[in-house]
């Protein structure tokens, strides 16, 4: 597999980015890739392990170290093709996916993982520069008709899979575009949008069709939906945001993340700011931002934050601060608790761990928060005493996660089963619900999750659709 001595011989070197002063000037992508002598040098590090735990840690089971060893060899074709055999969308997650391959790789025993997302990423963007990706479309159609609700990455991988295997797909949408949260919560300089719209156009060359502004439940309701198509999928994902319970919390300058990051991706799409902001501007320019939350979401504020002219930007997490390394003997291969530093942080931001937010501080708008600092004894939350301060504010943002799908519309509509959590109950083997022919999957059906177990869930949903309404299917799992 690859070169038998290159994880001996080649360390492990990443893509590199601009410097934080020029990325700063642009919402655009600025990672720097590898040239194709580097990539092949990276791939060779992949050590033909007896067992492949990178195989374990990747959500959509990529054929990792297959497509490593078709790189080192420069056939860069069979290795797009392999990729997409179990990843319909490799330019997301070679984008923002966490790799949790990389945790699981046996080479990071020692720190230093094969730089598997950078050599993902290169292999699909090769393919789309040179004209390799082309639509599939189906040398027959089966006559049945196929409704999927959300167009985010789990409703258009199960929309990709179940075109080409010949249905119709109608892919309903409530936004004003396709894309769901890699449209509107991902922002542009994590991926850039055209991404998004070269796989549109792919898909609907191999017969998706695509209903933009359309919310199924108000729009259109699910009884209309159950008269003209054969099955639903519902994949609307969990958009209900943790709310914070605390005095001063319904003042104007506190707000959640989702409703920032997805104005500001609107004005980089070209929207005024009338189509952006119907609720008003959200902007950080001149201003001291607070972001409550210290997961991938709180970092995108940041990110944003900064590009808009904030004066001061601070990152609030409730739990202590993780350690510089984990400690591998009790990890490895699964994903590790230890502190990770975003290009974002990089820009520019204060982080604060263990902090409890007390009070909004403010009249006719925020001015400030009250906090506390807490220590964490036996599990459980402490206040430290005399530890209150309070942060400047003039805008406060909610990134402290998702809880369940949306109950209005849909789901009351569609009456299906909930889970314990609140969730849509479905399980992993037929992701069919309480519903006949309406099946769930996504974020919607397991909880706020990432991409790659969206386009995993998309998938494997595809194919218990494709059973179901043709008695078998050749989709794979």
């Amino acid at each position: 597999m690859g070169k038998a001595t290159g994880f001996l011989e080649v360390d492990r070197k990443d893509r590199t980015y601009d410097s934080p002063a020029e990325r700063l000037k642009h919402y655009r992508e600025f990672v720097i890739p590898h040239d194709a002598a580097g990539l092949q040098g990276q791939a060779s590090r992949c050590m033909n392990c007896g067992i492949p735990y990178c195989h374990n840690g990747c959500p959509v089971n990529n054929q990792i170290p297959d497509w490593n060893h078709l790189v080192y060899e420069n056939d860069w074709r069979e290795a797009l093709d392999n990729l997409h055999s179990t990843n319909n969308f490799p330019e997301f997650t070679g984008r923002i996916c966490p790799a949790p391959c990389e945790a699981a790789c046996t080479l990071n025993i020692v720190d230093q993982p094969v730089t598997i997302k950078s050599i993902e990423c290169a292999i699909v963007d090769k393919g789309w520069k040179e004209g390799w990706i082309e639509p599939q479309v189906p040398a027959k159609k089966t006559g049945k008709s196929v409704a999927v609700v959300g167009s985010g990455p789990a409703g258009l991988a199960c929309a990709q899979q179940l075109a080409r295997a010949g249905h119709s797909v109608t892919v309903f949408e409530k936004s004003d575009r396709v894309g769901g949260l890699l449209r509107y919560g991902i922002p542009d300089f994590k991926l850039e949008k055209h991404v998004i719209n070269r796989r549109m156009v792919q898909m609907e060359a191999e017969g998706v069709q695509f209903r933009t502004s359309v919310e199924v439940g108000v729009t259109v309701s699910v009884a209309s939906l159950k008269e003209n198509f054969d099955a639903i999928v519902m994949a609307g994902g969990a958009e209900d945001p943790r709310p914070l319970d605390i005095p001063g919390f319904e003042l104007p300058g506190v707000r959640f993340a989702m409703e920032f990051l997805t104005q500001q991706n609107k004005r980089n799409a070209g929207d005024d700011e009338i189509r952006a902001a119907p609720r008003g501007s959200l902007l950080a320019t001149g201003k001291h931002v607070v972001v409550i939350g210290g997961g991938d979401t709180g970092s995108d504020c940041v990110g944003t934050s900064n590009r808009q002219g904030a004066l001061s930007v601070t990152q609030l997490e409730i739990m202590p601060r993780p350690p510089e390394k984990e400690e591998k003997a009790l990890s490895w291969p699964n994903w590790p608790l230890k502190l990770r530093t975003s290009s974002s942080h990089e820009e520019g931001c204060e982080r604060e761990f263990a902090v409890l937010t007390k009070r909004a501080v403010g009249e006719n708008d925020v001015t400030g928060l009250e906090c506390v600092r807490v220590e964490w004894v036996n599990g459980k939350m402490q206040e430290v005493p005399g530890s209150e301060f309070t942060l400047k504010a003039d805008l406060i943002l909610l990134a402290m996660g998702f809880l369940v799908p949306r109950k209005q519309g849909l789901l009351e509509q569609a009456g299906v089963e909930l889970d314990p959590r609140g969730n849509v109950k479905g399980n992993v083997v037929d992701y069919k619900t309480s519903v006949e022919n309406v099946f769930a999957c996504g974020d919607m059906r397991r909880g706020q999750s990432l991409v790659v177990w969206a386009i995993r869930e998309g998938r494997q949903c595809a194919r218990s659709v494709d059973e179901a309404l043709m008695g078998v299917s050749e989709l794979p799992r």
